[in-house]
C-alpha cells in the first residue's frame, strides 16, 4: 500500500566473466552486518534468491478472492514480485534491512486537525535506501552484481525478511521483529553474492492473542494474516474514486494510513519502547508533516501547496483532490457541532466545486453536520456521484 516513487541508482555491474561464484566467508557476512549496523540499519539477515513459494500463493490467493481490491504493486505481478532472479540475473542472495521508523508521539495541536499513521510522518525510506546503496557499492567494489530493493513492486518485501529470519508473521499480516516490535521499513540487496541463508524462522509471538484482529475499526482483518483491502482504511485513503459511506465514521480523523492494528499489538505496547525510537537528528533528510496535520488548510490551499507538503505520500495520478476527499470526510467526523463560519465558509466553496467527487462528499459533510441549508444548495445537481450521495444513509452528528 505504501509507495515512495524515485530514482533507483544503479552502479554498472562488473563483467559477468569476473564475477565471483564462489559462497562468501563467514567473516565476510559478519562485516556486512557491522557495515548495515554502522549504517542505521537496525537488523540484517540473509536468505537465498529462489522463488518465493508460499507468498506466490497468498497474492494469487488475494486477487482471485477479490481481497486485493485495485491495489497494483506486488500484486500486479506476482511471478515477477516473487521471483528474486528476476530482479537479478543471476541472483544467488538477498540481504535483508529492517530499519525502524519510531519516531515519537506528539501532544495534540489545539486546532482542528488530521493524524498521520506512524509510517508516513517521516520519509523513512530515503535513508533506509542511501544505507542499502552503501553496501550495494561494496559489494560491486568486491565482484559481485547488487541491486537495491525497498518499497517497490519488484519484490515482496516481508516474506524475504520472513525468510531471511527477521520476525515473524502476525495475526495481522505485518512482519513483528522479536524484541522490537513492527514498526519499521523493509529493504532488500538482491546480489549475485551467495550469503549463507538463515536456517531457522523467527519463532512466533502472537500465540492466541487476536488484539489487533479485534481493534480493526472496519474489521478488515478477515483471517490470521489475511487482510481485506476492500475495508482496510490504509488503502481506502490512497484509493480514487468516491470513499465508501460504510466505512467514514471509521475512517475518524485519518488523513493517511492506519497504525489501530500496530498500536494495540503488546509486541509494540510492551516492547518498542525498550527499542529507541529515531530522533529527528538522525534522519539525513526532512522528516516530513508529523502526526498531526492542520485539516482546515488542507482544504484552503492550492495543489501545489499541497504537492509541497504531502507529496511524498502515495497520491493516485498525483492529484490532491484525493487528499482533499479524505479532509472533508475527517471534517464530517471531527468538526465541532455547531460549526463556526470558518467550517460553514469552506463547505459552502467545496459544494460549488467543479469537481462532482469533492461536492457529493462536502454533501456528505453538511447532511453529517445538520447543514440543511448548504446541503441543499445541490438538491438538484445533475452529476450522477452527486445525486447518489443523496440516496446514501448518513449518521448525523
Amino acid at each position: 500500500m505504501r509507495r515512495v516513487w524515485c530514482l533507483r541508482f544503479v552502479t554498472v555491474p562488473p563483467d559477468d566473466h569476473n564475477l565471483r561464484s564462489e559462497p562468501v566467508p563467514a567473516e565476510y557476512a559478519a562485516s556486512i552486518i557491522e557495515m548495515a549496523r554502522e549504517l542505521g540499519l537496525d537488523r540484517v539477515g540473509f536468505t537465498d534468491a529462489t522463488v518465493l513459494e508460499r507468498a506466490r500463493v497468498a497474492l494469487h490467493d488475494r486477487v482471485d478472492r477479490g481481497l486485493s481490491d485495485t491495489m497494483g504493486f506486488t500484486f500486479r505481478n506476482p511471478e515477477r514480485s516473487t521471483d528474486p532472479r528476476r530482479a537479478v540475473d543471476g541472483a544467488r542472495s538477498v540481504i535483508v534491512a529492517a530499519r525502524s521508523y519510531n519516531v515519537p508521539d506528539e501532544e495534540p495541536p489545539t486546532h482542528l486537525s488530521a493524524t498521520v499513521a506512524r509510517y508516513a510522518r517521516i520519509d523513512q525510506y530515503t535513508p533506509l535506501r542511501q544505507a542499502l546503496q552503501k553496501i550495494a557499492l561494496r559489494l560491486r567494489a568486491d565482484g559481485h552484481r547488487a541491486v537495491v530493493f525497498a518499497d517497490e513492486n519488484d519484490l515482496v518485501d516481508r516474506e524475504v525478511a520472513h525468510r531471511a529470519g527477521l520476525g515473524w508473521f502476525g495475526k495481522n499480516a505485518n512482519l513483528l521483529l522479536p524484541g522490537a516490535g513492527s514498526f519499521f521499513s523493509l529493504g532488500s540487496i538482491v546480489t549475485t553474492a551467495e550469503f549463507a541463508p538463515a536456517t531457522q524462522p523467527a519463532p512466533d509471538g502472537c500465540g492466541t492473542c487476536r488484539l489487533c484482529i479485534d481493534a480493526c475499526p472496519t474489521a478488515a482483518i478477515v483471517d490470521i494474516g489475511v487482510v481485506d483491502a476492500r475495508r482496510c482504511l490504509a488503502w481506502l485513503v490512497q484509493k480514487p474514486g468516491v470513499f465508501p459511506v460504510e466505512f467514514r465514521e471509521s475512517l475518524g480523523d485519518r488523513i493517511y494510513g492506519c497504525d489501530d492494528c500496530q498500536s494495540t499489538c503488546p509486541p509494540n505496547v510492551r516492547l518498542a519502547p525498550r527499542h529507541r525510537p529515531r530522533d529527528a537528528a538522525e534522519l539525513p533528510v526532512a522528516i516530513g508533516p508529523g502526526q498531526h496535520v492542520d485539516l482546515l488548510e488542507i482544504l484552503r490551499v492550492d495543489d501545489d501547496r499541497l504537492i509541497e507538503l504531502y507529496g511524498r505520500w502515495y497520491l493516485a495520478d498525483r492529484d490532491p483532490m484525493w487528499l482533499r476527499r479524505n479532509a472533508l470526510i475527517i471534517l464530517g467526523n471531527v468538526a465541532p457541532v455547531p460549526v463556526d463560519d470558518s467550517v460553514r465558509s469552506l463547505l459552502r466553496h467545496y459544494l460549488g466545486s467543479d469537481v462532482p467527487i469533492l461536492r457529493a462528499h462536502a454533501l456528505w459533510v453538511a447532511r453529517r453536520l445538520g447543514l440543511d441549508d448548504l446541503a441543499d444548495s445541490v438538491r438538484d445537481d445533475p452529476d450522477v456521484v452527486v445525486r447518489a450521495e443523496w440516496l446514501g444513509p448518513v449518521n448525523p452528528r
